[in-house]
């Protein structure tokens, strides 16, 4: 009964443990400047498909709440958020030890990294609002709809105007090979796609234990004053 329950839990497990070693061992493509450390592509972008997937929860979770008011909503919108953030955090320093194998420098003045790290601080800035204002249902509203707004920021910065440069470090740009059929070819893909399903699920896995732990937290609360 319990593993029908949770067949997803395990299925994310076996799709990361899978893609850990498969992405370790297999044979990949003999590429220029990117060459082995293009294994990091099952690590690094999936983080940031995973952090894309998770605040897009939130930011849908913020909608319901701004429809419902209701506290749970709130708090797995919230919840949705730093999930995120973790995510986006992993993205960043995998993404720096790639970029210091491969070009020699963790960070260049590149559309791809900035839009990234603007990113991340727009939904620091969300942690922020959340804790400096202390009634509760304003709090909620106030965060609601910043949290709608910095996710269409989010897609933009990372999404739309790294696409839009002239020159970038990040594949497809400035002479580096895209990862198109040529250097993702169909044993990556194997590995890649199961990888990025597998993030996103541990992704909804700790979003939904960081919204129970709150939820109980908030009871707890609750059960003290009165």
């Amino acid at each position: 009964m319990e593993f029908k329950k949770n067949w997803w839990k395990y299925l994310g497990g076996l799709l990361i443990l899978y893609s850990i070693i498969a992405g370790l061992l297999m044979k990949v493509p003999e590429l220029p400047i990117i060459r082995e450390s293009i294994r990091n592509l099952f690590f690094h972008v999936c983080m940031w498909f995973a952090m894309i997937a998770i605040m897009g929860v939130s930011a849908v979770q913020s909608i319901m709440y701004l429809r419902n008011m209701k506290r749970e909503t709130d708090i797995a919108a919230s919840e949705a958020a730093f999930t995120g953030l973790l995510f986006g955090f992993l993205g960043i320093t995998t993404g720096m030890i790639w970029a210091n194998f491969t070009w020699g420098t963790p960070w260049t003045n590149d559309p791809q990294l900035n839009g990234a790290a603007v990113s991340i601080l727009i939904y620091l800035a969300y942690a922020v609002l959340r804790s400096s204002i202390d009634e509760e249902q304003k709090r909620a509203r106030i965060s609601a709809v910043y949290n709608v707004f910095a996710f269409v920021l989010f897609i933009v910065f990372v999404g739309v105007l790294p696409r839009m440069a002239a020159a970038s470090i990040h594949p497809g740009k400035g002479g580096n090979p895209a990862l198109g059929a040529t250097s993702l070819d169909s044993m990556m893909r194997l590995v890649f796609y199961p990888a990025i399903i597998g993030w996103i699920i541990v992704a909804i896995i700790i979003w939904n234990i960081r919204r129970r732990l709150k939820m109980a937290q908030m009871a707890q609360m609750e059960m003290e004053e009165e």
